[in-house]
């Protein structure tokens, strides 16, 4: 039975690498062999004496019906297609096509049956839910934490405002590699604002510390930014070399890629629209350095 499988069905023996997959690598008998149920009575079994004998002699063909399979899916009968989408494609633009197609097809089922959409959008959907259902939490901690690092709702709410700032990036570098944004591209917007506040913090809290120790609010806004210049670009340009080997994973490679990008042009934009924000914000002018 067990040569019978490996001959027909195929027995993986080694595996073969080729960058980050592995292949897996079978060993089988010829497809004309496997393909003509008329030679399977005649296929060479290997015995412990080391001769081969036709497996008529060691075994009974019998053509039998095999046991049905009733799938299901939510404890409902389910027939499943399922798809791979060509080179070049990405899955939300093959589904946005298809979904049009469905809706006639979808109204013309009789009663008690249903057409759904599974896969890996549905997946994404799933998962997108569970994380509009804890958003409204997620910023209340945010919120929380800012108030008590800066101590004052303005400066708070000026680093709040800094957070989108990374989605620029994120959606540019997804463009230029074409890469979907589901669910785990999500996750990474959602770290990359996190990442994007903390060096508006950074910078924040610099400012007042400046403004406490005697400086004037013109100078304080330009020599805390020259001086945490380093640092932020150091930090961000580390997390982004770290993003580059997870890039290249089949799973996580949009996550990575939402990060890098959006760490690259969410640190220039933030080293460039806080200043300016604060300086707006607070009602700062140059003319306070001449006073």
């Amino acid at each position: 039975a067990h040569f019978l499988g490996s001959s027909l069905s195929g027995m993986q023996v080694s595996t073969y690498r080729e960058g980050n997959r592995q292949i897996g690598m079978l060993l089988r008998g010829p497809d004309e062999e496997r393909a003509q149920l008329d030679l399977l009575a005649s296929l060479a079994i290997p015995t412990p004496g080391g001769t081969a004998v036709p497996l008529s002699q060691v075994a009974r063909l019998e053509y039998v019906f095999e046991d049905g399979i009733i799938w299901h899916r939510n404890l409902l009968t389910t027939v499943t297609v399922r798809a791979d989408i060509a080179d070049g494609l990405l899955p939300p633009e093959v589904t946005g096509q298809i979904l049009p197609a469905l809706d006639g097809i979808r109204a013309a089922l009789p009663d008690g049956y249903l057409l759904e959409v599974g896969g890996t959008v549905e997946d994404s959907a799933r998962g997108q839910n569970s994380i509009k259902a804890g958003m409204p939490l997620f910023l209340v901690v945010v919120v929380t934490l800012l108030m008590l690092q800066l101590r004052s709702f303005s400066r708070a709410a000026m680093v709040l405002v800094t957070a989108p700032l990374g989605i620029i990036g994120a959606t540019l570098f997804l463009l230029i590699f074409r890469v979907p944004f589901g669910f785990v591209a999500l996750l990474g917007t959602i770290a990359l604002a996190g990442m994007i506040m903390r060096n508006s913090v950074i910078l924040v809290d610099q400012i007042q510390q400046d403004i406490d120790a005697g400086h004037d609010r013109w100078h304080a806004i330009i020599d805390a930014t020259v001086r945490r210049f380093r640092p932020i670009v150091l930090t961000a340009l580390a997390a982004v070399l770290a993003m580059i080997p997870l890039s290249r994973s089949a799973f996580y490679g949009s996550m990575a890629i939402s990060i890098m990008g959006g760490l690259i042009v969410g640190t220039v934009l933030t080293l460039v629209f806080l200043p300016a924000l604060y300086a707006a914000w607070f009602r700062v002018r140059p003319d306070e350095a001449a006073s």
